[in-house]
Formats: structure tokens, C-alpha cells, sequence
């Protein structure tokens, strides 16, 4: 053992220090022997030991609201949720995502989705059918990023609004605010917008402070793990189309 264990005059732990440090500091008469073995030392005087920082207490912002969070995915859900629930809201989830490509790759999202909702207890609501077709009719000649994306947001949104609206929630947000691949400034314009609309208030957050943990809370409850945003353009762009479709609509807008 090379450390010495320190003692202040009034007995309280203090951190170790190096063995000669120690045996220097009983030659000079600032310490007492203790023990030898483990080596101790008291020191002849007492020590101001700073309180410990506390951590950060959370706003309880949402106390006695309710909030309709539209969730895009299982994997964005998990700190979203937890994140909601520390600040008091009570949450319910919405699904709506016609943006979602092909079919069978929404009903794989959907269905971690509602895995993760029934495992912490999270009510989930789900809107019915499927308006692919209405998504790229409203996306059609207007495929470039960010101009889609901007549609996409607004589509999703506005049911959401509607929705919450309608049920009597207090408030409404999106787990698209997690992710740093999505437009948060443009997703926070859209909700203000709907918010006043609508006459619900639109919650924003900066979600991505939670982004690590998502993964972690991912990884513990087995979610499935999508590999591009959700619409069939993010698919061709992930896979390496994106220089191909670009060309594809700058030439369309010539």
C-alpha cells in the first residue's frame, strides 16, 4: 500500500495521500499515528469539507397536465417518456406516421412501438388506416430536403394538434425532437403555429440532451432499430441514392 488513509481532528474522512506526504506531516507535528497497518494519520486540525454539489432538480413544468406526444418511433419514445413523466405530465402516445416506407416497414416500427407502450405502462393512442398516398401526393414535385421534411413535420403534427385538441389534452410535443438528424427550429415553428391554431399548447424541448440514453434505454428494452428516417426518399438516400435524387428533382423544378 503506497496511500496513507487522513483523518481530519474531528475524525472525518478525508481523501487518501501518498505515504511519504503522510509520515512528512506527522514530522512536523500536523498529524497523529492512527495505525500502522493500514497506515492512518489524524491531522491536528479540522478540515472545511464542501457540501456536495446536489444534482439539478427538474421543473416540474407538466404538474397536473396532460400531453399527446406523437411518436415517431419505439427507440425516440424511451427518454422522451421518462423525460415527460419527470417533469409531471401525464403522458399518452399518438401514432401517425403515413410518411412511413414500405407498409410492412411501418407495421415493424408500429409494433415496437407498442412493445415499448406496454412494457412502461404507456397509453397509446393510434390513428387508423394508412395515408401513404396522401403523404407523397402532398410531398409531389416538393421531394427536396428540407422543403419535404418541412411537409412531413406538418402533416404528422397537425393530426396531432387535432387530436389533442379534440380529447381535452393540455399540451402536445414530438419525439422528432430527439433526433439530430430532423429540423428541430423548423419543427418548433410548426408546433407554434399549430398551438395557436388549434388552442393547445405546443411543449418544446430540446430532446437531444437525451440522445446516449436513448440508445442505452433502446438496448434494454430490444427495440427494433430502423435504418433511415421513414419515407421512401430517406430510404433512397440512405442506400446511397442521394446525388440521384437530387439530380432527379433539380431536374423535375427546371
Amino acid at each position: 500500500m503506497n496511500k496513507s488513509e487522513v483523518l481530519d481532528s474531528e475524525g472525518r474522512r478525508l481523501s487518501p495521500c501518498p505515504l511519504e506526504r503522510a509520515r512528512r506531516l506527522l514530522a512536523e507535528g500536523s498529524a497523529t499515528l492512527v495505525s500502522e497497518d493500514p497506515f492512518a494519520i489524524k491531522l491536528t486540525r479540522k478540515v472545511e469539507i464542501p457540501p456536495r454539489e446536489q444534482p439539478a432538480a427538474i421543473e416540474i413544468v407538466g404538474k397536473g397536465k396532460s400531453i399527446l406526444l406523437h411518436t415517431c418511433c419505439g427507440p425516440c419514445s424511451t427518454y422522451t417518456v421518462e423525460r415527460l413523466r419527470q417533469q409531471g405530465f401525464e403522458v399518452t402516445g399518438f401514432w401517425y406516421n403515413p410518411n412511413i416506407h414500405p407498409f410492412s416497414e411501418h407495421e415493424r416500427r408500429l409494433e415496437s412501438m407498442e412493445s415499448y407502450a406496454g412494457s412502461v405502462g404507456l397509453p397509446l393512442l393510434r390513428e387508423e388506416g394508412y395515408e401513404m398516398v396522401q403523404f407523397l401526393r402532398l410531398v409531389a414535385g416538393r421531394e427536396a430536403r428540407p422543403e419535404r421534411c418541412g411537409l412531413c413535420y406538418r402533416m404528422r403534427l397537425q393530426r396531432t394538434a387535432e387530436v389533442a385538441a379534440a380529447r381535452g389534452f393540455d399540451a402536445f410535443t414530438t419525439t422528432l425532437l430527439i433526433s439530430p438528424h430532423q429540423n428541430q427550429d423548423l419543427l418548433r415553428e410548426i408546433g407554434a403555429d399549430l398551438a395557436r391554431e388549434h388552442g393547445v399548447d405546443f411543449h418544446f424541448e430540446n430532446f437531444r440532451r437525451g440522445w446516449s440514453e436513448r440508445g442505452r434505454l433502446t438496448r434494454e428494452h430490444d427495440l427494433y432499430r430502423q435504418q433511415y428516417c421513414g419515407c421512401v426518399y430517406s430510404e433512397w438516400e440512405r442506400y446511397g441514392g442521394v446525388e440521384i435524387a437530387q439530380e432527379v428533382v433539380e431536374r423535375d423544378h427546371d
